[in-house]
């Protein structure tokens, strides 16, 4: 299937407004949901470090530092893109398996339009700005998890900025966007691949956006181990 999406382009002018949609769609229609997730995410890592780090000889500076790593190198990343594979995968499979119920792909097909081309390359382009969303989730997950330092009584602000600047690698953010750039391909494909194979009515969009996301899913978190290993292992 991914070999057929490159073929025989869509015209230039065409693609352009189509991956501007999809670019709205996909990622500025989410940005809602992963700032409101990050930063929650961001203060319960924050709080649960905190409870646990208890020693009255362990430095509060561990707060940030603890706060920093997990949400750079996994929530953000990860836990972001498993609500990005449940709400934009779930609408790219409906979307296409619509299409593919109503007779719009054979529509498209009969007129030598290279359907998966069409439909399918637009969100691939527009998931390449998915690390600008992670970005702003590892933002605003360490600002959560400042705030419920600061606020909740658990850090100081400076101890927890301190906390952050430890030991800090810029390479844990590059591998972090590595990862980020690897799941967004398999959210723009997984679902595209359920929704344009899928066979059936309108019942079977339903289960194959079920289906869909279950497999995004798995993917991304296998995908998560075996780049864990192969990068940081």
């Amino acid at each position: 299937m991914v070999w057929e999406v490159f073929k025989k382009p869509t015209k230039w002018s065409i693609m352009r407004s189509l991956i501007l949609k999809e670019i709205d769609e996909l990622i500025f229609g989410s940005l809602g949901i992963i700032v409101f997730i990050a930063f929650f995410i961001g203060g319960v890592v924050t709080i649960q470090t905190a409870l646990n780090l208890n020693n009255p000889f362990l430095p509060k500076s561990l707060i940030g530092f603890a706060t920093r790593q997990s949400v750079i190198l996994e929530f953000a990343p990860t836990f972001t893109s498993i609500i990005m594979a449940g709400k934009v995968g779930s609408y790219i499979t409906s979307s296409i398996g619509t299409m593919r119920v109503t007779e719009q792909i054979d529509a498209l097909e009969v007129m030598g339009v290279n359907s998966l081309n069409y439909l399918v390359l637009p969100k691939i382009i527009a998931m390449l700005m998915y690390p600008f969303a992670v970005a702003i989730a590892m933002y605003v997950g360490i600002l959560g998890g400042w705030i419920a330092a600061v606020f909740g009584g658990y850090a100081p602000s400076g101890e927890f900025i301190k906390g952050l600047q430890m030991e800090f690698e810029s390479f844990h953010v590059t591998y972090a966007f590595i990862k980020t750039l690897i799941f967004a391909f398999v959210i723009a494909t997984v679902p595209s691949y359920h929704g344009f194979f899928m066979k059936g009515g309108a019942l079977e969009v339903g289960k194959a956006s079920t289906t869909s996301f279950v497999w995004t899913s798995v993917v991304i978190i296998i995908l998560n181990y075996i780049l864990t290993q192969l990068m940081l292992g």
